[in-house]
């Protein structure tokens, strides 16, 4: 497409980038029709992937705090061709309260894009992996272990060589997993008709809308994880625990299962969400201590239900957001089936069973008192459950999103201190 620096491209975007307005400029300059991005896409779409995170956010903070930002760049336009440009980004406010941003976008000769291509950073370049595999989150995986690896040392001797080997393998089957659930709701059409999502907490992680991988580098990841897994897995074995193969082949099985046609759990009313809470609470904490004592124990398979829960209502509460259009998807979750209003009662149950299971533990002597500590999170649940009972409908509901995911990690974590201690 041809620009010149006549033309002037003007869009308007609310706090999370969600395109309010397109005017004609923008459809010259982009080659997208108003009625393709208005409301159905953001401001991220039109940069390449990298450039999002490495100076985007950086640019945003000027532009809110300074007035207005203004600099040279690279976009891409529609048929995925690239080029030079200045941008002028400054606030927009309602009462002189900040609601969004407008950015003005005058596209330069194509004769200076390498001299405006932005320089990326090798620490971006690493922060690519991290988003695409969801690095943060893989403390869904960790936490299970740490307090598997605490009660195996209370009840036989520990050995750090099967524990790493069991943190290392979980990690990387969720790897797997995350990976596969990108690529999987990219394919189905989830993802692409989604932009209400709460990036980075919902929705996924967008590395292929934001071009940072393909579906193909996505599946290798994926293979490339459980072939890890499966190093970790022979190696246990070598050392005596022969029970954790087929624990980790059920594990790769829930991997691909959450989101891989033609079972694609997670659109099956609630077979997802139980997926969810069996391989990130009972199987992985069974083949953690598995690992560590040779032997299958019961009550590790106890211990892993709560912290199962709590990963399972970090599951839940992200499908909030997501609940229209996983609904046009045909991703049919429970959330999707009982409605948001309905589905809070669920989140509750699922932070109720969470702790009471934990005090039943304790009571009926599986657990030591010490092992209570893990109560202390108890206002951190109070404010995440009461931000979603008031906010389930709006976007402040993100608020609940973060607190159950440090609910997640403190709750595990104060209990892997608690057994220890006992």
């Amino acid at each position: 497409m041809a620009t010149t620096a006549a033309v002037k491209s003007t869009i308007t975007c609310d706090m999370e980038g969600r395109l309010e307005t397109f005017n004609a400029g923008a459809e010259q300059v982009f080659g997208y029709k108003a009625a393709e991005v208005i409301g159905k896409a953001r401001v991220s779409q039109f940069s390449p992937g990298l450039v999002v995170l490495q100076n985007v956010p950086n640019w945003l903070k000027i532009a809110s705090t300074t007035g207005k930002y203004e600099g040279e760049t690279v976009f891409v336009r529609k048929d995925g061709s690239r080029f030079p440009a200045k941008i002028r980004i400054t606030p927009t406010k309602r009462d002189g309260v900040q609601i969004g941003y407008c950015g003005v976008t005058t596209p330069l000769p194509m004769s200076e894009l390498a001299r405006v291509e932005p320089k990326i950073k090798t620490f971006t370049k690493i922060f690519r992996w991290m988003v695409v595999t969801r690095a943060p989150f893989l403390s869904a995986s960790i936490i299970p272990v740490l307090i598997a690896g605490a009660y195996a040392a209370q009840v036989s001797a520990f050995s750090w060589l099967p524990f790493v080997l069991a943190l290392v393998g979980a990690a990387s089957v969720h790897i797997a997993a995350n990976t596969w659930n990108d690529m999987y709701d990219w394919q189905s059409g989830a993802d692409k008709i989604n932009h209400d999502y709460f990036l980075p907490y919902s929705g996924g992680s967008r590395a292929i809308e934001l071009g940072l991988i393909t579906e193909g580098g996505l599946m290798r990841i994926a293979i490339g994880s459980l072939v890890v897994a499966l190093a970790c897995g022979l190696t246990i074995a070598a050392l005596g625990s022969t029970i954790v193969l087929p624990l980790g082949v059920l594990g790769a099985a829930a991997a691909w299962t959450y989101t891989a046609p033609p079972l694609r759990l997670i659109a099956r009313r609630g077979l997802g969400e139980l997926l969810i809470g069996v391989a990130f609470g009972p199987l992985l904490s069974v083949g953690a201590v598995a690992s560590m004592t040779g032997t299958i124990d019961p009550v590790a398979a106890l211990l892993g239900i709560p912290v199962g829960l709590l990963t399972t209502a970090i599951l839940w509460i992200n499908e909030f957001p997501d609940a229209p259009s996983d609904a046009l998807a045909g991703k049919n979750h429970l959330v999707v089936t009982i409605g948001t209003s309905a589905a809070r009662w669920g989140y509750a149950a699922l932070l109720f069973g969470a702790y009471g299971i934990l005090i039943a533990l304790v009571a009926t002597g599986a657990l030591q008192s010490t092992a209570l500590l893990a109560l202390l999170t108890l206002p951190i649940a109070a404010r995440a459950l009461i931000t979603l009972f008031r906010e389930y409908a709006s976007r402040k509901l993100v608020r609940a999103n973060v607190g159950t995911i440090v609910l997640q990690g403190a709750f595990g974590f104060s209990l892997a201190i608690g057994i220890a201690l006992s």
